[in-house]
């Protein structure tokens, strides 16, 4: 009910965790047993996620009601999150908050996604200096997102909207767009385990977006995706109690399992899963879609 607890957490190739929790950014550096911290966030609970870039910089963008539209920073950090400063900021009017930023090893950048409305749904692409920003797509619901996946030949990211139909979407390098599939609610969460790319849905209250199951999505190839693993919502309501979920990890992923951890569901609330990803039968022939099963 207090939305208490991390909500999001890298860890730096220095050994150091840097996490979000409500009210504060932490840090805990290696070899040391409590976090501390390092920033407190003024303006909503916390950020969505941290992204971190190949050099150990950090950033996150700040998520807050914002029913006045005001001005929207992004903060970085270059020591490790033991100090923040404003990197960017979004101006009055532009965006109500940030959702996510990601960082892209292929290209380098970093990818800033926005909502809510139609004309703040934004996808922004920046250099890790922010020197160059450029808003890539924006103007309607199918370019409001929460989650995103990289890959070296162009993005994956999944639609997050309860005022119209969720799909999946691929994002080439040269800028074209192209709608994957179709997925029953909006989407919180993506990742990927080895060539395998997953994002999962959420039940939050939508007209359109009526289903009262939690799924998680996969795909192979990125072409063909399917119905991996589906949970029904609880009876608990969702105001109090939050949406019914299923987070799946951030980072690069080699190890062939797929973590999966539901909030708001029936029988596997606050409970985690462990699923084996099979590589491929046939180095020739790949399936089109993963097949799971579950550890132990």
């Amino acid at each position: 009910m207090c939305r208490d607890g991390f909500h999001a957490l890298v860890v730096l190739s220095t050994g150091h965790f840097v996490a979000a929790v409500p009210g504060a950014i932490i840090t805990l550096p290696p070899g040391q047993d409590e976090f501390k911290v390092s920033h407190r966030v003024n303006r909503g609970t916390r950020p969505l996620n941290i992204a971190v870039t190949s050099d150990n910089h950090l950033f996150w963008g700040e998520y807050f009601d914002n029913a006045d539209r005001d001005e929207v920073h992004i903060y970085g950090s270059r020591n490790r999150g033991e100090t923040w400063d404003v990197v960017y900021t979004l101006p009055k009017g532009a965006v109500r908050h940030v959702h996510n930023i990601i960082y892209d090893r292929w290209a380098d950048c970093l990818w800033v996604l926005t909502g809510d409305r139609d004309e703040e749904s934004k996808i922004i692409r920046a250099s890790p200096d922010w020197k160059d920003v450029e808003v890539l797509l924006s103007g309607d619901q199918q370019t409001r997102a929460v989650a995103m996946v990289p890959t070296e030949e162009g993005i994956y990211l999944a639609s997050d909207t309860p005022l119209a139909s969720n799909h999946v979407y691929h994002l080439d390098r040269s800028g074209g767009l192209q709608r994957l599939a179709g997925i029953s609610s909006s989407c919180f969460y993506g990742c990927r385990v080895d060539q395998a790319i997953f994002f999962s849905t959420a039940v939050e209250p939508s007209a359109v977006n009526r289903t009262r199951c939690v799924r998680v999505y996969g795909s192979l190839d990125g072409k063909s995706w399917c119905t991996l693993l589906e949970w029904r919502k609880d009876r608990l309501p969702m105001r109090l109690f939050q949406y019914g979920t299923a987070v799946l990890p951030a980072g690069d992923n080699t190890t062939g399992l797929l973590a999966v951890t539901c909030v708001g569901v029936k029988g596997s609330d606050l409970q985690t899963s462990v699923w084996r990803i099979p590589k491929p039968a046939h180095a020739s022939g790949v399936r089109e879609v993963p097949q799971i099963y579950p550890v132990g």
